[in-house]
């Protein structure tokens, strides 16, 4: 795991962003065990409290769960983590719309972009 940190967002934030997108495309399978907190801020080389930060998010959000002295696991509840992806497509697509908007794209215009788009990836 390995995230560039963006120096305008808050770096627990996108350790969360970085989570939900691992959940979101099934490289965290639901029910699997997250790493420690220590692990995880060894890893991206990030002070623990701020993993702890990342973490408590995730619970809050119910798409981890905490058992004491077990760690940290993904969410089994199928319907949190469909509402999740469809909640982190939604935000992107949001933000290219009114990016394209500002281009002085019209609504067809933008739609014939991303089909073209869409056959050449």
């Amino acid at each position: 795991m390995s995230i560039q940190f963006d120096p305008n967002k808050a770096i627990y934030a996108q350790i969360v962003d970085s989570f939900y997108q691992q959940i979101c495309s099934s490289e965290l399978m639901p029910g699997e065990k997250l790493p420690s907190v220590r692990e995880t801020a060894q890893m991206l080389k990030v002070n623990p409290n701020t993993v702890s930060r990342a973490y408590q998010e995730m619970d809050r959000d119910k798409v981890t769960f905490s058992k004491r002295g077990q760690g940290t696991f993904v969410t089994e509840d199928h319907t949190i983590i469909r509402a999740l992806k469809e909640a982190l497509a939604k935000k992107q697509l949001t933000e290219l719309v009114h990016y394209m908007r500002n281009l002085g794209y019209t609504d067809e215009t933008m739609i014939e972009a991303l089909t073209k788009t869409i056959r050449e990836v």
